[in-house]
């Protein structure tokens, strides 16, 4: 192959601005201090990105000075921080600690303004930079989503010991008066190998030959390299893409959505993939793999979504979960972890009854002067426990007693047990042996935990002591458990009023919906669906605000409300979606929303659909073909006011069925989008002739993601009926 044949069909970026980033703000005097300490500790722990903070001198403010491994501007939020910010890198300050942050479960419930900003799975470790008299800072760093859910001991030693040398340095330069300031970001150079053994030219040249696409994109997502196949896939001339971002000189992908699958795989660590339609009618699969120096990109053309063929691949089974315990001091970090009172009690029974040598365990509250029962485990008949719920306080039993007293109970035998209650012999549980510990939370008595012995055992002293405060951990856990299913039973009820309680008859079209909410944090989310008996013409729309909270769920209801109301009024469907991003926008949320918006006619078998930043509905034609699709959109709701969302109008032949759904339906860890949307298509075509309820049960039950449930799951099918 001549080099004037090569030059013309393979792209490479090597510009003063390819794989470089300018300092942050401005340059350090003297030598690269910070650079070098973050630079250490990156390798020392292997993690991938991380930052330098220093604590100005006049205000209560942590400033960023450098960082590494990602662009600044993925932290731009925090380029500034105040010391009272509810922020890892400013509680570590505050306390004069290392804060560990272990997943995106954690960053949701600890930190949420950060989890809203950057949604993807990865691990954070913060520790200040101080000396026995001075804080100087701060220092961040950052784990693919991969890492182990806990901060090891020898990577707590070294992120302290990291801090505490380059506080020395610090403190040293104050003596010297050796100005100590921002430095140059650190970005890393491309990795030895192809190219230093065979040569940059002849590397390139091999890649060229492939017969699948491939770039690469350095760490801010500019284009450095493209072969000839992602030429002629992308449908532009390298000399176009090179130096440039996919989402700017590639209109088709101007779409949120995949700048965010851009910064998902960079944070996480962990390779991503998504589907594009390429017009008039290519859809291409792109799959990312990243490092510390930027992404590999994988172009092909996604055939399956078009034939609807291939079989989806199962998910790898969930990994096991690690118990342990270590006295006190385990299980309060173990309990922590507990949400509601159903968790507590089977983190008790999993955590606390094996390693105190139990077999039994009951948890007993009191409510409006009465004995409860919230739980129990390992009695064999249930009866035994369940016959006590209801029972007054005033009644002599033990579980009442210590209750009421807050005094510790230790019966090591049934003749101790009889003794002081002798009606107790009536209600046999099988055991030989009990503690009764009682939950003592805020000063006062909430409940009381039994556990349950198969032999007569001894209470020493010591394992007394150790007991009771194992009750008084339970108890923290457990109030804040009973207060969190309060909060939960508002939320639903609030999620139940919001949603619509049943779908209106629609002349001409058949619906059926389904709403899952996620299994974590609150059960509740910004998932939503309605259909609006507007006349003329009936209008559908479904959405999805960020996050899985009230405040999700209160915006929810304020769009499905904004959009009835301007539906009602006659607006056409930009008109509607343009309206109610500027009502997103005016209610000042930090919350952002996708949307797909339809004004049906059945009658003329059409239908009018705008979309803002919300995954491509399916469409099952009668014969049982199926496809994805390609509708006009803009941005989501919420981020710009001026926005514009241009329509498409698609056929609806008698018979035809639309799936609209949200992005839990469809986005599971381990399974491509591609392969999700073919399995969808494949049981569309196959069950979509079924009753509309049943092919809603359907869906669900076949999707992977609704199945585990990270996500909420809104479902809304319509069929277009005879004219």
């Amino acid at each position: 192959m001549s080099r004037g044949r090569y030059e013309e069909v393979v792209g490479v970026s090597d510009g003063p601005e390819a794989g470089r980033t300018p300092a942050g703000a401005g340059a350090a005097v003297g030598p690269p201090v910070l650079s070098l300490a973050l630079a250490t500790l990156l390798e020392a722990v292997h993690a991938h990105s991380g930052a330098v903070y220093l604590l100005r001198p006049d205000e209560p403010v942590l400033e960023m000075a450098v960082t590494a491994g990602m662009p600044r501007a993925f932290a731009a939020p925090w380029q500034r921080v105040g010391l009272s910010a509810p922020i890892p890198v400013a509680e570590a300050v505050r306390e004069r600690r290392v804060v560990w942050v272990g997943g995106e479960v954690q960053m949701a419930r600890r930190y949420p303004r950060i989890a809203v900003v950057l949604p993807y799975p990865f691990a954070l470790a913060a520790a200040p930079v101080a000396t026995g008299a001075k804080v100087y800072g701060a220092v961040f760093v950052t784990w693919p989503g991969a890492h182990p859910p806990e901060l090891s001991e020898a990577e707590r030693e070294q992120v302290t010991a990291a801090c505490e040398r380059l506080a020395l340095r610090l403190e040293r330069a104050a003596r010297d008066r050796r100005h100590v300031g921002p430095e140059a970001d650190l970005l890393a150079a491309p990795p030895a190998g192809i190219a230093d053994s065979l040569g940059s030219v002849e590397a390139t040249r091999m890649v060229s030959r492939l017969p699948y696409g491939l770039a690469s994109l350095d760490l801010h997502g500019r284009i450095g390299f493209v072969n000839a196949a992602a030429v002629e896939l992308l449908g532009r001339p390298a000399e176009d893409l090179l130096g440039t971002l996919p989402w700017v000189s590639l209109s088709w992908l101007n779409d949120p959505m995949y700048e965010d699958r851009y910064r998902a795989a960079l944070i996480s660590q962990q390779v991503v993939s998504f589907v594009a339609l390429r017009p008039p009618g290519d859809w291409l699969s792109f799959r990312l793999y990243p490092s510390t120096s930027g992404l590999s990109v994988r172009v092909t053309r996604a055939r399956a979504v078009t034939e609807l063929a291939r079989a989806a691949p199962e998910v790898s089974p969930r990994p096991a979960r690690l118990v342990t315990i270590s006295q006190v001091l385990s299980l309060a970090g173990a309990l922590t972890e507990a949400v509601g009172v159903r968790d507590v009690v089977q983190l008790v029974w999993e955590e606390v009854v094996p390693a105190v040598g139990g077999q039994a365990l009951a948890v007993l509250a009191q409510q409006g002067g009465r004995l409860h029962v919230l739980g129990h485990r390992g009695y064999r008949d249930p009866r035994v426990v369940e016959r006590f719920d209801g029972l007054p306080l005033t009644e002599p039993t033990p579980g009442t007693h210590v209750l009421n007293s807050g005094v510790p109970a230790f019966f090591g035998s049934r003749a101790e047990l009889e003794r002081l209650y002798p009606n107790r012999g009536d209600t046999p549980d099988g055991y030989a042996a009990w503690a009764y510990l009682p939950l003592v939370a805020s000063g006062r008595p909430v409940g009381t935990c039994v556990l349950a012995y198969a032999e007569p055992h001894v209470f020493p002293a010591d394992e007394r002591a150790v007991l009771t405060s194992l009750g008084g951990l339970i108890a923290q856990a457990l109030e804040r458990a009973r207060l969190y299913d309060a909060k939960l039973r508002l939320a639903h009820g609030l999620q139940q009023a919001l949603l619509p309680h049943s779908l209106p008859a629609l002349p001409g079209i058949e619906a059926a919906a389904r709403y899952l909410p996620a299994t974590h944090g609150m059960e509740i989310g910004g998932d939503f669906y309605d259909l609006v008996p507007a006349r003329p013409l009936a209008a559908a729309v479904i959405g999805d605000v960020q996050g899985h909270n009230v405040t999700a769920a209160a915006l929810m209801g304020q769009i499905r409300t904004g959009v009835r109301a301007y539906t009602t009024v006659g607006q056409a469907p930009h008109e509607v979606m343009s309206s109610t991003n500027r009502l997103l926008t005016d209610l000042g949320s930090e919350l952002f929303a996708s949307c797909l918006y339809l004004r049906l006619d059945p009658a003329r078998g059409r239908a009018v659909m705008a979309r803002a930043g919300h995954p491509p509905p399916l469409l099952r034609r009668p014969d049982g073909r199926v496809r994805v699709l390609d509708l006009a959109g803009g941005p989501l709701l919420g981020i710009d006011a001026a926005a514009v969302y241009p329509t498409t109008e698609v056929a609806l032949a008698p018979g035809s069925v639309l799936v609209l759904y949200t992005d839990g339906l469809v986005e599971s860890p381990g399974v491509d989008i591609e392969d999700a949307l073919v399995n969808l298509g494949g049981l569309l075509s196959e069950a979509g002739d079924q009753p509309l309820e049943s092919l809603a049960d359907e869906i669900l039950r076949h999707s992977a993601a609704a199945r585990e449930r990270l996500d909420d799951v809104a479902v809304l099918l319509l069929r277009a009926g005879d004219r």
